[in-house]
């Protein structure tokens, strides 16, 4: 059977003091898990992966319940094929990530069974400072540096759907995908 290059996104780990885990041993627990050229990118909780093509519920289900034996915390994956991560990059919004020193690009990829069109009325934008858009499998959300204080994303966190969220910056998504493809 053929295998599948995949990206394992984690909520919640080594942010604020919380849920911290090396890179080392979180890549070992996906080897443990039967995962193939297991690699980490950064502290934030990104994994390339290898494995079978399947349902993708029992995938992230598995790494969910892999996550918490090895860690002893309720995990929370977005898992992206490496088909998937260029449609998110391709589909970006025109000039997306193109002007960083005028503007913070994060993409906030969703959990289904939530779907991107629908959360994007939810996430709170400040007019003159945010501007948030959906594709198939994200939301993409910019906002002005200069006035960086006054964006509303930081407010997401108080909102139902973002235990079904997470956020990546655009370079460590575009990053994530060139090693994906490496």
């Amino acid at each position: 059977m053929s295998k599948q290059r995949y990206v394992a996104l984690l909520r919640g780990i080594n942010v604020g003091g919380n849920n911290l885990i090396k890179m080392a041993e979180l890549k070992q627990s996906f080897v443990a898990m039967g995962f193939t050229d297991v690699e980490t990118y950064i502290a934030s909780g990104n994994v390339i992966f290898t494995a079978k093509p399947g349902e993708r519920g029992k995938l992230v289900k598995s790494i969910e319940v892999g996550l918490e034996r090895a860690f002893g915390y309720a995990s929370r994956v977005v898992v992206v094929s490496g088909d998937e991560l260029a449609l998110v990059v391709a589909e970006a919004p025109a000039g997306f990530g193109k002007q960083p020193k005028k503007y913070r690009y994060d993409v906030l990829f969703v959990k289904p069974p939530l779907v991107a069109r629908e959360a994007l009325p939810l996430v709170p934008v400040k007019e003159g400072v945010d501007v948030a858009a959906a594709g198939k499998h994200a939301l993409y959300f910019r906002r002005l540096i200069s006035k960086a204080t006054q964006s509303r994303l930081s407010r997401i966190v108080g909102l139902s759907i973002y235990r079904d969220i997470t956020i990546r910056n655009f370079n460590t998504t575009t990053k994530l995908l060139e090693k994906v493809n490496g």
